[in-house]
């Protein structure tokens, strides 16, 4: 079974949180205590991001919104460079801005490697340079 985990991005202090200052809610069993900005609207200021259960290459827990370089051991030259994202229709995917890769395909082959080298929040500069948005 995969563990249910949790992190939060603070863009107003420039933070991500893993779990210390979580609480249990009776409906989804997990929530940070959230404090309202001026406009008291959370949305731009607290992104809530959930734990794939997969483990990179270097044993680092994979997040939604992690920047990763995945590797390609047979017929692929180059890393290829893009961000964890959850779809409805397929799960967790590595979204490369003009296609995706769904989990089956990246995080149950041994012929690749994946490695987390940043997130969507403190180093978006990463995908500048790949051209994912």
């Amino acid at each position: 079974m995969r563990e249910i985990k949790f992190r939060e991005w603070d863009a107003q202090r420039g933070t991500i949180s893993y779990g210390e200052r979580e609480d249990f809610d009776d409906m989804i069993g997990f929530r940070f205590e959230h404090t309202e900005n001026v406009d008291g609207d959370l949305s731009k200021e607290r992104v809530l991001e959930q734990y794939t259960g997969l483990r990179d290459k270097n044993d680092r827990e994979i997040y939604e919104g992690d920047i990763v370089k995945l590797h390609v051991v047979i017929l692929s030259p180059d890393d290829k460079i893009g961000y964890i994202e959850y779809r409805p229709e397929f799960g967790y995917c590595i979204n490369f801005g003009k296609s995706i890769a769904r989990q089956e395909y990246w995080a149950a082959n041994d012929k690749h490697t994946i490695e987390v080298i940043g997130n969507i929040h403190e180093n978006p500069e990463l995908l500048e340079k790949t051209g994912v948005e």
